[in-house]
């Protein structure tokens, strides 16, 4: 162990504890900006200068290794100087429109700005004199480069955590900023619209493109019927931005803001994550058969899952010829979505134009795949609009909604019912764990063989996990897969989800079936949750998921009462022809670079 003392107060820690850390086992608080929990180490900001005795300059608290018997002190008037002087710089290349910028109150640099409590500043204003844009041509985020540090947090996402390297650092000095290749708009570039940056700006250089006025004129339109389904993740983090700790379950609550807000019907994407279980693993079992006994050449396994977004336009620009191998399933918000314009307009007798379609997701890149030009089979969009985890909390405070105090109620019964097996989807691993449990059941008749349903191996926080299943005593219909073990992967982050592909496309992965989610921790870690973001936080979010999941009185997609009628009265049998034109999709390969 490492002894020192910080602030006159000794503290032990393990050797390669930066200053930064050891301050925090002390509960001193050290100000930054380009230091975030998920990434590297950067140091370029230099905010978190403290002062060592007998060296010469500050140091960079995020950056400095302990050594023993140092003597740190993090609030002396030579630090406070610089920490203001450099806050004071950053604020003179920052555009302060603070009282109309989206980041307004949650903006670390703001926050820094009111710890100093600026007057005057002493510097000159050097945004007045220097040109900026404002990149608004992606549907999932807008990017203004004069809110921005250049602290690089944005960047070391995208590169770390991603394996995109959508943007890079430009040009030199006073000239230095964010670009993307060549300086393209962010819509022409290879981006997946994730949203991690977004998640990780300490500032309004990076936000999500919000749509809450647009949805505010639906709901007081009186023609129009607004639909809203919440996704599994945002149950469990909407909270956090009202008030709540980190992986408390708002769900009711949830339900009856909605309705206060005005939405006319409060539906639960849990229903159509069911239904997608329906389809994906009929898939699956489909495919198995026709690569295992019918020695189909054509048909690709592994299988992917299309659940996610940001994972299908990662593999359009980086693995286009991996494409047959991703399941033709639309993600749980489009089945919704293209459910609500045909089955529920029909049910409730409303005219499919006059139905406004609203989602609520953890992801900014659910916006760029509501607007796919194939997400509109019924005739009309699928979804009109999407609203972040973060959108939709700001829309309850707009409203004056007492958020904790209100009753809890339910989802209305039309595409209502869900089970344990649709809320696990949230979870890195869920989507994985809920079509194993149908897909076992169907093809020996019987329970998955794991205490409570709980398929342990396919949950957690590893980067790649990996499980197999021996099947044995199939049903007549399955007895090809008799003897059979069946492999599987899952992986999330798309750091992660290139190491797999790479084996994918050299012939090395022994799997069946794969689940990607592009975000950390699956939805739970999605761009468009509240910030900050942690792997800490994230667990909170993933235990509260599994919480809910048993919870459930139902547990398995194919039981859920709501998806075995749409099919007896509407779709007819999973895979169907009616299922495939409304439920199922295609792919587009896109430029590389």
């Amino acid at each position: 162990m490492i002894n020192l003392s910080i602030n006159n107060q000794r503290v032990s820690v393990q050797p390669g504890t930066t200053v930064l850390e050891a301050a925090k086992k002390l509960n001193i608080n050290i100000p930054t900006l380009c230091n975030h929990p998920d990434l590297c180490v950067a140091g370029n900001c230099r905010v978190c200068v403290v002062e060592q005795t007998g060296a010469r300059t500050l140091i960079a608290a995020c950056a400095m290794p302990v050594a023993e018997g140092m003597d740190i002190q993090t609030n002396t008037l030579k630090v406070r100087n610089a920490r203001k002087h450099i806050v004071e710089l950053l604020l003179s290349e920052h555009r302060s429109d603070c009282t109309k910028c989206y980041k307004n109150q949650k903006c670390e640099l703001q926050a820094l700005a009111n710890e100093f409590a600026f007057g005057d500043t002493i510097f000159l204003d050097l945004v007045a004199d220097r040109p900026y844009t404002i990149d608004r041509s992606s549907p999932s985020f807008m990017k203004d480069d004069s809110k921005c540090i250049r602290c690089q947090r944005c960047v070391r996402t995208c590169t770390e955590l991603q394996h995109i390297s959508a943007i890079a650092v430009a040009n030199k000095g006073m000239h230095q900023k964010i670009s993307s290749f060549h300086d393209r708009p962010m819509s022409h570039v290879v981006c997946t619209n994730c949203g991690q940056c977004v998640n990780r700006c300490p500032t309004g250089a990076l936000v999500e493109k919000t749509y809450i006025d647009q949805v505010w004129d639906a709901i007081y339109d009186p023609d129009k019927h607004v639909v809203v389904q919440t996704a599994p993740a945002v149950r469990v983090a909407l909270g956090e931005d009202l008030g709540y700790d980190p992986g408390e379950r708002v769900t009711g609550k949830m339900v009856t803001a909605l309705r206060q807000l005005g939405f006319d019907s409060v539906l639960d994407t849990d229903f159509s994550a069911d239904l997608t279980i329906m389809e994906e693993g009929t898939e699956l079992l489909t495919r198995l058969k026709k690569v295992l006994v019918d020695g189909d050449k054509k048909t690709r396994v592994p299988m992917f899952t299309s659940c996610s977004p940001g994972w299908i336009k990662f593999i359009e620009h980086k693995y286009p010829e991996l494409l047959p191998n991703l399941s033709t399933c639309k993600s749980p918000q489009q089945m919704f979505g293209a459910l609500a314009k045909t089955f529920f307009a029909s049910k409730k007798k409303i005219d499919p134009a006059k139905v406004v379609s609203v989602s609520v997701m953890p992801c900014t890149a659910k916006k760029y795949e509501a607007d796919r030009p194939e997400m509109r089979s019924s005739g009309y969009k699928d979804i009109d609009y999407v609203l972040t985890t973060r959108e939709l909390a700001v829309m309850i405070k707009q409203a004056g909604i007492d958020f904790r105090n209100l009753e809890p109620s339910h989802y209305d019964s039309i595409m209502g019912e869900s089970t344990g097996a649709a809320v696990i989807f949230g979870a890195t691993g869920g989507v994985m764990e809920a079509a194993l449990r149908t897909a076992y059941e169907i093809v020996t008749g019987r329970e998955i063989p794991f205490k409570n349903l709980n398929i342990t191996p396919v949950r957690g926080m590893e980067g790649v996990k990996e499980a197999s299943l021996k099947i044995e005593g199939c049903v007549d219909d399955w007895k090809f897969l008799e003897g059979a073990e069946l492999k599987v992967a899952i992986a999330h982050g798309l750091v992660n989800a290139n190491k797999l592909m790479r084996l994918v496309s050299k012939g090395k992965a022994p799997y069946h079936f794969i689940e990607i989610m592009a975000c950390p921790g699956g939805c739970i870690g999605g761009g468009g949750q509240p910030i900050p973001t942690s792997m800490e936080i994230r667990k909170n979010r993933m235990k509260a998921i599994y919480s809910e999941d048993e919870h459930m009185v139902l547990r398995k997609s194919h039981e859920n009462p709501d998806v075995i009628a749409i099919y007896k009265e509407f779709l007819g049998k999973p895979n169907s022809h009616a299922a495939h034109e409304l439920l199922h999709t295609h792919y587009t390969e896109r430029e590389s670079y």
